[in-house]
């Protein structure tokens, strides 16, 4: 009869002897399992119904008889298709697995590789080896604080995600209003303030820096001597 699609693709048909003694009803198996139809098991000659004669235990790792095989009856098992070159995951072969926290970077994981058709594996590094963000849908407006964004850690080699809040502090503007005596040529600014972060007025009209002031530590020093009696004075400390 022809056969439509891919052949059909075995491993080996691998044997396992039990010993029975009309006691012991669980025995380890040599492979474990994920379900109890991947075996076929004998006792005494009589072939015996998986989930009615026996099941699985200890997830996958014993084969559990509901009657325990009388002393001298031979058993064995016939494995069907260990070694295949990946295995197939039966129902309920994972239940009760510890799920894993965090991995390390020599981790294995199975991937489907879609161009070969087939289960391969990879390592955890290279998950994260590339991300590609190509016809992502780009944020038409200023991001919230709250929003987060990724980014790549070069201290731990690693793509981390960081809120938008924490790439800047917020920026603030220090603005200092005075008048003119003519007598006072200094005004007080925060300390670290350069001369080329300031914005300088004198009844409006913008100054020009070195020239026109000076600044040492907090103190801004006019060069052209004490700004006149009446003098609105601005200075506008910019964000550093």
């Amino acid at each position: 009869m022809s056969y439509i699609g891919r052949d059909p693709q075995y491993g080996a048909f691998e044997k396992q002897a039990l010993t029975a003694d009309g006691s012991t009803t669980t025995f380890t198996l040599d492979y474990a399992l994920g379900s109890a139809s991947s075996i076929l098991v004998s006792v005494a000659g009589v072939h015996q119904e998986p989930e009615t004669a026996y099941n699985l235990g200890s997830n996958g790792t014993t084969i559990v008889f509901t009657a325990a095989p009388a002393s001298g009856d031979t058993v064995f098992i016939v494995f069907l298709g260990v070694a295949l070159e990946v295995a197939t995951v039966g129902s309920a072969a994972i239940t009760g697995r510890t799920a894993l926290t965090t991995s390390a970077a020599a981790d294995l994981f199975l991937t489907y590789d879609d161009s070969a058709s087939s289960l391969k594996k990879i390592t955890n590094t290279n998950l994260t080896k590339t991300l590609d963000i190509s016809g992502q849908t780009e944020l038409s407006a200023l991001a919230a604080d709250d929003d987060v964004l990724l980014i790549f850690d070069t201290s731990a080699s690693a793509i981390k995600k960081i809120q938008k809040s924490n790439i800047a502090a917020t920026l603030s503007y220090v603005t200092r209003n005075a008048t003119g005596d003519g007598s006072t040529s200094t005004v007080t600014v925060t300390n670290g303030t350069a001369v080329d972060n300031v914005l300088v007025f004198e009844n409006g009209v913008l100054q020009k820096p070195t020239t026109d002031y000076q600044i040492s530590g907090t103190t801004l020093t006019f060069q052209g001597g004490a700004p006149a009696s009446g003098v609105a004075i601005q200075i506008r400390e910019l964000p550093r």
